[in-house]
């Protein structure tokens, strides 16, 4: 009989299409039904080979070899996974097969995944493309009545084997390069370097910032109060700064217990858009600003919510529209939103006939790229059985889909000028005239600045004046959601949402892949996270400092992310870019052989013979023993173990085991009272040292946000 082999790229997905299918009989790596049969990978089975998979002689690294620069990168299996490629292989290549269907993940690496493997078996049957934008049933039964030939998928692969192709030769080429001139092991990228350089400019910025000193005085008119200002002064944060105590104490003595009497009223009417659906970077920016949550974590959250729960859409999206196609489904959807959405829902002001108000802001073909935006799915999810985190970004996704429907927040914001001695006082509120779409957020909505009915001419008596003494602040270090910003705009930090999507698909990475770069940069020592920050490190300073422009300007490796999303769109040849990658690697190993800058990389990065890394220093952690076996703690570049480990002994804290989540960095004090005591608290939270974990719990949260195990077998 003839069969249709499905190919998922992970074992979940496909035993969803399998139900769907009724593909019930189970084989090893596969299941078989009727008239298909679903088979899987487990990501990337098929990868590019390493340089000296290709030439021997590259074992070696060597200035001589470089570049490194193969007509053809040549593709191997997977050692670990090369059992599951020999059965994907078998059921493709079987006589019985007639046809392939591509159910891997609906975008560029997905297409890559499904793409290899099909070439590495050499197989030469007829694939269709399964492209589906969530996991019902009913979403799967739709996209198997809708596939259409793989290809016209032909320039989503070209994008990614170029995109793949292109990170292979200038990490490969830069990486052994820089290593072999500045004698440390450093690791360089065509999208990582840029993203380290958006946090070493910060780094300076913060380093080279000088405070400056100033007064400020505000009056208090009894029941509101004013701040002065000069009203020659037209920047409005100027205006209020006084240079010298003497000044701010000046004026306040001139105005205390004087008239006032109120010298103007201004209001002016404002009105908020509802803001619009998520895409994937900006729902990881708003879960980390609202959360806490990395951009890695609302990441792993989102695909769960996807695969397991069947809760939302795809999240890998870098849409935030609708297409005018899904205006009933998103009627069913809010009607299938669970019970506790229903007050907000019925709060929509629905129109004639029970149809959605609906706009350009949310339904728009024309903004659609391979997916549609991040929203609930018609499924009603079970929020009982969600995790508490799961249920918080669910939540998120539910509420923005309810409040892209209503109306504008309105309202005035007042000015009030009140002048007493000569001296002028600014008052700032505002007075809401429609609430709009923050009825969606009742919890988050704060007090607004009340002002009391004010007219000029108005008299009152200025009880207080306060001086305060204020400095100018520095720029604040990146979080997740400002670093995703810059990297979504090429090194630019842009808030205004016509201006972002400008800059679609000319930023750093893609919204699938931007939270693994950052992850990256914090694995390989060039960051590090304090609490939500991320900063550079002292090793990511001096890599910057010695990469060419080339390597690490934002808005040049924005320039390449175009022209593959263009690639992808049929839009650009794709010689012409990899001329430009070859072109780029060349420049980076004549600039690393020419150089003459200088930089003293930490001593446990160092080289050894060989390329080999040379030991971490160790120093012991005095007074501290292993709470397994009792044998001295000691400390080196990265984590703090068993001084026993030769014997067997995995006991083994990282410092950034906690700080990756956003905890506190483990440092010397920390362990050796968490190892004499099994607890500290601190002005952020506690840390505890159980049996098999370390926890750390912020002040006022029920459960710890986040843990890591104290046994290792590797890291």
């Amino acid at each position: 009989m003839r069969m249709k082999v499905v190919v998922a790229e992970k074992p979940s997905v496909g035993r969803d299409i399998a139900r769907v299918l009724k593909c019930t009989e189970r084989g090893e790596g596969f299941l078989k039904g009727e008239n298909y049969l679903v088979t899987w990978a487990v990501g990337h089975l098929v990868t590019l080979c390493e340089p000296d998979e290709i030439d021997e002689k590259y074992k070696k690294w060597r200035m001589e070899d470089l570049p490194i620069l193969p007509e053809h990168i040549p593709t191997k299996v997977i050692p670990q996974t090369k059992s599951q490629f020999s059965i994907v292989k078998k059921l493709i290549n079987d006589k019985d097969t007639d046809s392939l269907i591509c159910a891997t993940d609906a975008g560029r690496e997905g297409e890559l995944i499904f793409r290899l493997i099909y070439e590495q078996a050499k197989c030469k049957k007829p694939v269709e493309r399964l492209w589906i934008s969530s996991m019902t049933d009913e979403a799967i039964r739709e996209g198997f009545a809708a596939m259409k030939p793989a290809s016209e998928y032909d320039g989503l692969y070209k994008s990614a084997q170029c995109r793949s192709q292109a990170d292979w030769l200038v990490g490969m080429n830069a990486s052994r390069a820089f290593t072999l001139r500045f004698d440390a092991l450093l690791s360089i990228g065509r999208v990582q370097t840029p993203t380290l350089a958006i946090l070493v400019k910060r780094h300076h910025e913060i380093k080279n910032f000088k405070p400056e000193e100033y007064y400020t005085v505000t009056a208090d008119f009894g029941d509101y109060t004013g701040q002065w200002f000069d009203e020659n002064t037209e920047d409005e944060k100027k205006a209020a700064r006084i240079p010298t105590k003497e000044k701010a104490e000046e004026i306040a003595k001139a105005v205390r217990g004087k008239a006032a009497r109120v010298k103007s009223v201004a209001a002016e009417e404002k009105k908020e858009l509802p803001p619009q659906l998520y895409d994937l970077t900006s729902l990881q920016r708003e879960a980390n600003r609202k959360l806490g949550f990395t951009a890695d974590k609302t990441l792993k959250i989102a695909q769960e919510l996807y695969e397991k729960w069947k809760a939302i859409t795809y999240p890998r999206t870098d849409s935030r529209y609708l297409p005018t196609d899904m205006i009933s489904r998103a009627k069913l959807t809010l009607q299938k939103l669970p019970e506790s959405y229903r007050p907000f829902v019925d709060g929509i002001p629905w129109k004639e006939g029970g149809r959605l108000p609906v706009s350009k802001r949310v339904f728009d073909n024309a903004k659609i790229s391979d997916h549609h935006a991040i929203i609930p799915t018609p499924q009603t999810a079970p929020v009982d059985k969600l995790s508490p985190d799961a249920a918080k970004l669910y939540d998120m996704i539910a509420r923005r889909l309810i409040a892209v429907f209503y109306p504008a927040h309105e309202y005035e914001q007042i000015r009030v000028v009140t002048a007493s001695q000569g001296h002028a006082f600014k008052s700032t509120g505002r007075a809401v005239k429609v609430n709009g779409w923050k009825d969606v957020y009742p919890a988050e909505e704060k007090d607004a600045d009340m002002l009391p009915a004010l007219k000029e001419g108005d008299g009152r008596t200025i009880s207080k004046a306060a001086v305060k003494k204020e400095a100018t602040k520095p720029p604040a270090p990146h979080t997740d959601a400002s670093l995703l910003a810059a990297m979504e705009n090429a090194g630019r930090e842009l808030e205004d949402e016509k201006l972002r999507e400008q800059m679609k698909g000319s930023g750093l990475g893609t919204p699938a892949t931007r939270a693994a770069i950052i992850e990256r940069l914090l694995q390989v020592g060039y960051a590090s996270r304090r609490g939500r920050a991320i900063q550079a490190t002292e090793k990511g300073v001096q890599l910057i400092a010695i990469a060419p422009e080339e390597i690490s300007s934002p808005e040049t490796t924005g320039k390449w992310e175009l022209a593959l999303d263009e690639i992808a769109k049929n839009q650009r040849d794709t010689d012409r870019f990899m001329q430009g990658i070859r072109k780029l690697t060349t420049f980076l190993i004549d600039y690393a052989r020419t150089t003459r800058t200088e930089a003293a990389f930490p001593e446990e990065m160092r080289r050894g013979k060989g390329g080999k890394r040379k030991a971490a220093a160790v120093k012991p952690v005095e007074g501290a023993v292993c709470p397994l076996c009792g044998k001295p703690v000691q400390e080196n570049a990265k984590a703090f173990g068993c001084s026993a480990w030769r014997e067997g002994c995995r006991f083994t804290l990282w410092k950034d085991g906690l700080s990756r989540g956003g905890g506190p960095q483990l440092n010397e004090k920390l362990v050796k009272l968490l190892l004499e005591h099994g607890e500290v608290r601190g002005s952020t939270g506690v840390i505890r040292l159980t049996d098999n974990q370390i926890t750390f719990t912020p002040n006022g949260a029920e459960a710890p946000s986040v843990a890591q195990p104290i046994r290792y077998e590797k890291r």
